[in-house]
Protein backbone atom coordinates (compact mmCIF):
# COMPACT_ATOMS: atom_id res chain seq x y z
CA UNK A 1 0.00 0.00 0.00
CA UNK A 2 1.36 3.46 -0.88
CA UNK A 3 0.69 6.96 0.48
CA UNK A 4 -1.34 9.00 -2.02
CA UNK A 5 0.65 12.15 -1.09
CA UNK A 6 4.34 11.12 -0.98
CA UNK A 7 4.23 7.67 -2.45
CA UNK A 8 5.85 6.10 0.58
CA UNK A 9 5.17 2.54 1.56
CA UNK A 10 2.49 2.26 4.22
CA UNK A 11 1.52 -0.87 6.11
CA UNK A 12 -2.01 -2.11 5.74
CA UNK A 13 -4.41 -0.75 8.33
CA UNK A 14 -2.31 2.36 9.20
CA UNK A 15 -4.34 5.57 9.30
CA UNK A 16 -1.47 8.02 8.67
CA UNK A 17 1.63 7.85 6.49
CA UNK A 18 4.80 7.41 8.67
CA UNK A 19 6.81 9.48 6.16
CA UNK A 20 4.66 12.57 5.57
CA UNK A 21 1.89 12.14 8.15
CA UNK A 22 -0.78 12.34 5.51
CA UNK A 23 -4.11 10.65 6.10
CA UNK A 24 -4.50 7.32 4.41
CA UNK A 25 -8.03 7.01 2.96
CA UNK A 26 -9.16 3.77 1.37
CA UNK A 27 -9.61 4.08 -2.36
CA UNK A 28 -13.14 4.94 -3.25
CA UNK A 29 -14.94 2.18 -5.03
CA UNK A 30 -16.48 3.57 -8.17
CA UNK A 31 -20.25 3.17 -8.22
CA UNK A 32 -21.40 0.14 -10.09
CA UNK A 33 -24.10 0.59 -12.68
CA UNK A 34 -27.42 -0.78 -11.54
CA UNK A 35 -28.27 -4.14 -12.98
CA UNK A 36 -30.95 -3.84 -15.66
CA UNK A 37 -34.37 -4.87 -14.48
CA UNK A 38 -36.52 -6.96 -16.70
CA UNK A 39 -40.25 -6.78 -16.37
CA UNK A 40 -42.38 -9.67 -17.49
CA UNK A 41 -45.00 -8.75 -20.03
CA UNK A 42 -48.33 -8.93 -18.20
CA UNK A 43 -50.50 -11.77 -19.37
CA UNK A 44 -53.64 -10.66 -21.20
CA UNK A 45 -56.88 -10.79 -19.27
CA UNK A 46 -58.29 -13.29 -21.78
CA UNK A 47 -56.94 -16.39 -23.55
CA UNK A 48 -55.04 -15.79 -26.77
CA UNK A 49 -56.06 -18.38 -29.32
CA UNK A 50 -56.60 -18.62 -33.05
CA UNK A 51 -60.02 -17.03 -32.98
CA UNK A 52 -62.33 -17.80 -35.88
CA UNK A 53 -62.92 -14.91 -38.26
CA UNK A 54 -66.31 -13.27 -38.60
CA UNK A 55 -66.70 -14.57 -42.16
CA UNK A 56 -66.05 -18.15 -41.06
CA UNK A 57 -68.50 -17.86 -38.19
CA UNK A 58 -71.10 -16.25 -40.44
CA UNK A 59 -70.86 -19.12 -42.92
CA UNK A 60 -71.33 -21.67 -40.15
CA UNK A 61 -74.24 -19.62 -38.82
CA UNK A 62 -75.89 -19.64 -42.25
CA UNK A 63 -75.64 -23.44 -42.43
CA UNK A 64 -77.12 -23.75 -38.95
CA UNK A 65 -79.76 -21.18 -39.91
CA UNK A 66 -80.85 -23.35 -42.81
CA UNK A 67 -81.40 -26.18 -40.35
CA UNK A 68 -83.47 -23.85 -38.19
CA UNK A 69 -85.43 -22.85 -41.30
CA UNK A 70 -86.26 -26.48 -41.93
CA UNK A 71 -87.38 -26.81 -38.31
CA UNK A 72 -89.48 -23.66 -38.66
CA UNK A 73 -91.15 -24.97 -41.79
CA UNK A 74 -92.04 -28.22 -40.05
CA UNK A 75 -93.39 -26.34 -37.03
CA UNK A 76 -95.41 -24.04 -39.24
CA UNK A 77 -96.94 -26.96 -41.10
CA UNK A 78 -97.77 -28.91 -37.94
CA UNK A 79 -98.91 -26.09 -35.64
CA UNK A 80 -100.43 -24.07 -38.48
CA UNK A 81 -102.42 -27.08 -39.57
CA UNK A 82 -103.65 -27.61 -36.01
CA UNK A 83 -104.69 -23.96 -35.70
CA UNK A 84 -106.42 -24.06 -39.07
CA UNK A 85 -108.28 -27.17 -38.03
CA UNK A 86 -109.31 -25.71 -34.67
CA UNK A 87 -110.40 -22.36 -36.05
CA UNK A 88 -112.00 -24.07 -39.00
CA UNK A 89 -114.22 -26.04 -36.64
CA UNK A 90 -115.06 -22.82 -34.83
CA UNK A 91 -116.14 -21.05 -37.99
CA UNK A 92 -112.78 -19.75 -39.19
CA UNK A 93 -112.77 -16.57 -37.08
CA UNK A 94 -109.34 -15.27 -36.13
CA UNK A 95 -107.31 -17.76 -38.13
CA UNK A 96 -105.34 -14.98 -39.84
CA UNK A 97 -104.37 -13.42 -36.52
CA UNK A 98 -103.38 -16.77 -35.10
CA UNK A 99 -101.07 -17.55 -38.01
CA UNK A 100 -99.60 -14.05 -37.81
CA UNK A 101 -98.71 -14.56 -34.14
CA UNK A 102 -97.34 -17.97 -35.02
CA UNK A 103 -94.97 -16.44 -37.57
CA UNK A 104 -93.67 -13.94 -35.00
CA UNK A 105 -92.91 -16.66 -32.45
CA UNK A 106 -91.74 -19.26 -34.94
CA UNK A 107 -88.12 -18.21 -35.35
CA UNK A 108 -87.19 -18.14 -31.62
CA UNK A 109 -89.07 -21.41 -31.02
CA UNK A 110 -87.45 -23.03 -34.06
CA UNK A 111 -84.04 -21.80 -32.89
CA UNK A 112 -84.65 -23.35 -29.49
CA UNK A 113 -85.92 -26.72 -30.70
CA UNK A 114 -83.27 -27.25 -33.38
CA UNK A 115 -80.66 -25.71 -31.10
CA UNK A 116 -81.30 -28.26 -28.34
CA UNK A 117 -79.66 -30.83 -30.56
CA UNK A 118 -77.41 -28.75 -32.77
CA UNK A 119 -76.17 -26.06 -30.36
CA UNK A 120 -76.39 -27.86 -27.01
CA UNK A 121 -75.94 -31.59 -27.44
CA UNK A 122 -73.41 -31.47 -30.28
CA UNK A 123 -71.46 -28.50 -28.89
CA UNK A 124 -71.19 -30.14 -25.45
CA UNK A 125 -70.26 -33.55 -26.90
CA UNK A 126 -67.80 -32.61 -29.63
CA UNK A 127 -67.37 -28.82 -29.49
CA UNK A 128 -69.20 -27.70 -32.63
CA UNK A 129 -72.60 -27.64 -34.27
CA UNK A 130 -73.24 -29.02 -37.75
CA UNK A 131 -72.50 -25.68 -39.41
CA UNK A 132 -69.43 -25.08 -37.24
CA UNK A 133 -68.15 -28.53 -38.09
CA UNK A 134 -68.43 -27.77 -41.81
CA UNK A 135 -66.38 -24.55 -41.49
CA UNK A 136 -64.02 -26.21 -38.97
CA UNK A 137 -64.42 -24.06 -35.88
CA UNK A 138 -64.88 -25.10 -32.27
CA UNK A 139 -66.51 -23.63 -29.14
CA UNK A 140 -64.39 -23.74 -25.95
CA UNK A 141 -64.54 -22.22 -22.49
CA UNK A 142 -61.92 -19.94 -20.92
CA UNK A 143 -59.66 -22.93 -20.20
CA UNK A 144 -59.89 -24.40 -23.69
CA UNK A 145 -62.26 -27.18 -22.64
CA UNK A 146 -65.58 -28.17 -24.20
CA UNK A 147 -68.64 -26.47 -22.78
CA UNK A 148 -70.76 -28.36 -20.32
CA UNK A 149 -74.34 -29.14 -21.32
CA UNK A 150 -75.61 -26.51 -18.88
CA UNK A 151 -73.30 -23.81 -20.24
CA UNK A 152 -74.22 -24.67 -23.83
CA UNK A 153 -77.89 -24.47 -22.85
CA UNK A 154 -77.48 -21.01 -21.29
CA UNK A 155 -75.61 -19.86 -24.40
CA UNK A 156 -78.50 -21.04 -26.58
CA UNK A 157 -81.16 -19.47 -24.34
CA UNK A 158 -79.36 -16.12 -24.48
CA UNK A 159 -79.29 -16.29 -28.28
CA UNK A 160 -82.99 -17.21 -28.37
CA UNK A 161 -83.80 -14.42 -25.91
CA UNK A 162 -82.02 -11.89 -28.11
CA UNK A 163 -84.29 -13.01 -30.93
CA UNK A 164 -87.31 -11.50 -29.17
CA UNK A 165 -85.81 -7.99 -29.23
CA UNK A 166 -85.74 -6.11 -32.57
CA UNK A 167 -82.27 -5.67 -34.09
CA UNK A 168 -80.47 -7.53 -31.27
CA UNK A 169 -79.99 -10.73 -33.31
CA UNK A 170 -78.27 -8.66 -36.01
CA UNK A 171 -76.12 -6.87 -33.42
CA UNK A 172 -75.25 -10.21 -31.86
CA UNK A 173 -74.16 -11.62 -35.21
CA UNK A 174 -72.09 -8.53 -36.12
CA UNK A 175 -70.41 -8.12 -32.72
CA UNK A 176 -67.30 -10.23 -33.58
CA UNK A 177 -66.40 -7.69 -36.29
CA UNK A 178 -65.12 -5.21 -33.68
CA UNK A 179 -64.58 -7.47 -30.66
CA UNK A 180 -60.91 -8.23 -29.88
CA UNK A 181 -61.80 -11.83 -29.02
CA UNK A 182 -64.33 -12.09 -31.86
CA UNK A 183 -67.10 -13.07 -29.47
CA UNK A 184 -70.80 -12.66 -30.02
CA UNK A 185 -73.02 -11.41 -27.21
CA UNK A 186 -74.18 -14.94 -26.45
CA UNK A 187 -70.52 -16.03 -26.28
CA UNK A 188 -69.81 -13.30 -23.74
CA UNK A 189 -72.79 -14.39 -21.64
CA UNK A 190 -71.02 -17.67 -20.77
CA UNK A 191 -67.40 -16.57 -21.40
CA UNK A 192 -66.78 -18.94 -24.29
CA UNK A 193 -64.75 -18.56 -27.47
CA UNK A 194 -65.00 -19.82 -31.03
CA UNK A 195 -61.61 -20.88 -32.36
CA UNK A 196 -60.36 -22.39 -35.61
CA UNK A 197 -60.37 -26.17 -35.60
CA UNK A 198 -58.49 -27.30 -38.73
CA UNK A 199 -58.30 -30.90 -37.53
CA UNK A 200 -62.09 -31.07 -37.31
CA UNK A 201 -61.98 -33.02 -34.02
Amino acid sequence: MYCPKCGGTVAAGVAFCPTCGGSIQPAAVPPQPAAPQYYATPAPAYPVWDYATWATRALGYIVDGLLIGVGMALLYLIVGGMLASMFGLAGGHGIGGGLCCLMILLFPVGTLLVGLYNSVYLVAERGFSIGQGIVKVKVVDGNGNLLTTGTAMIRLLVRVGLGFVPFLPLLDMLWPLWDVRRQTLHDKAVNCYVINNPSGV
